[in-house]
């Protein structure tokens, strides 16, 4: 870890922990001080499916590295399952496995649409990651978008849903969820059993789905290439954690668990480049230690009501946030700064009042894809806040996405 300078401006690392907290609520920051304790990763799966193999570095990006049938999850009907572990690459170029759950109507026709669907995980613990929740008992981690996935499996379609963190549950790491979503793809289309090798592909997501979702399409030209994609239909999608940072404050807020989990996730991703846990004083470790393996509930909990104040002193560290090391990370993280630019269509909806992610980001991304050609559909839906315009916005999407695979020429907004 690198030495941290004794002096900084108080919303430095407070920008940098909500930075990417845009899962589920709005989300306040938290402040650097001295610690020396190393970074905390998630506790290891027991279920050895998920052990990365000894010749990972020998296979491509999207091998399929095991598989295995699954029962279908609950709320699920007439579905076959089966889940994937495949070769993916992590932020800073390493092989990394990665595993997506595919999803498909019983009996299915080869050739089917494949739907990627990047679900919203706010989580520091791999028990919380889609393949490992949708298996258990607890309600509060089922696939609350199982309805809408049902429309689309009785439509025909397969869908593939991602763990979209990786390995070890980088929460805030929008590079890397994009990466291992084409991946998944990739992995679902060499699958042979599945005969999804020829099939029209579309990706769907909300918030930091939705970021996931578009930071694929967004890399999809320069990643994947091959991926012969129908379109991308993402919603309240954080699209420059930057802006995000410096819009929010550092008052107390019922979300700041949020917040400490985005800083933390990004740290794991990032560890030389993140000096975060560094900076925390000992509440700060407490409540690293308390989320550091936390689903959401547990995360809002431990974190409810705190500030940057209350998890690190506000007079230990260096202006982490403008420096060069934080900027670039920030830059890798944010859609609106990723040079390429779709190779498909794109369906995109946010709520006009959303306080939560910077809806400027959102109309510059969309104007730059116009400006390239790319045909963009945005829809600024009726909804109070960001969790009710992810149920609005998703009829508008699941017809997009319909009209893509029946090779209906898209319509623009531009």
């Amino acid at each position: 870890m690198r030495p941290i300078a004794p002096r900084s401006h108080v919303r430095t690392i407070a920008a940098l922990l909500a930075a990417c907290a845009a899962g589920t609520a709005a989300v306040v920051a938290v402040a650097p001080a001295a610690s020396a304790s190393p970074i905390i990763y998630p506790a290891a799966l027991t279920d050895t499916f998920y052990a990365s193999p000894a010749d990972l570095a020998d296979h491509r990006p999207g091998d399929v590295l095991a598989a295995r049938p699954v029962s279908a999850p609950a709320g699920f009907l007439n579905t076959d399952a089966v889940q994937l572990k495949f070769r993916s690459t992590n932020s800073e170029g390493h092989p990394i496995a990665a595993v997506t759950t595919v999803l498909s109507p019983r009996g299915a026709a080869p050739g089917r649409p494949l739907l990627s669907y990047q679900h919203i995980i706010n989580a520091l613990g791999l028990g919380c990651a889609p393949s490992t929740a949708m298996y258990t008992d607890d309600p509060k981690l089922a696939i609350r978008e199982a309805p809408g996935l049902n429309v689309a499996i009785a439509k025909g379609w397969s869908v593939a849903i991602p763990d979209h963190l990786g390995p070890s549950s980088a929460y805030g790491a929008a590079k890397l969820g994009g990466q291992i979503t084409l991946d998944g793809i990739r992995a679902a289309q060499r699958f042979d059993a599945l005969g999804l090798g020829a099939s029209p592909v579309g990706m769907a997501g909300y918030s930091g789905g939705g970021m996931a979702t578009a930071m694929a399409a967004a890399i999809a030209p320069t990643y994947a290439p091959e991926l012969d994609l129908a379109g991308s239909a993402y919603g309240g999608a954080p699209m420059n954690i930057d802006k995000m940072a410096k819009a929010l404050g550092q008052q107390k807020h019922p979300a700041f668990g949020l917040a400490m989990a985005a800083a933390l996730g990004l740290e794991r991703e990032y560890p030389d480049r993140m000096p975060i846990t560094s900076q925390l004083n000992s509440a700060g470790q407490q409540l690293r230690d308390q989320i550091a393996n936390a689903c959401t509930n547990e995360i809002m909990l431990y974190g409810a009501g705190r500030s940057l104040a209350d998890v690190a002193d506000p007079d230990v560290g260096m202006a982490l946030l403008d420096s060069t090391s934080i900027q670039a990370v920030f830059a890798d993280n944010s859609v609106e700064d990723v040079p390429s630019v779709p190779n498909a269509p794109v369906y995109e909806w946010h709520s006009g009042t959303d306080v939560l992610i910077p809806v400027e980001a959102i109309d510059s991304t969309m104007a730059r894809y116009c400006e390239a050609g790319v045909p963009v559909t945005s829809d600024v839906v009726s909804a109070p806040d960001h969790l009710s315009a992810a149920v609005i916005g998703l009829p508008g999407a699941l017809k997009f996405l319909d009209d893509r695979f029946a090779g209906i020429a898209p319509t623009t907004s531009c």
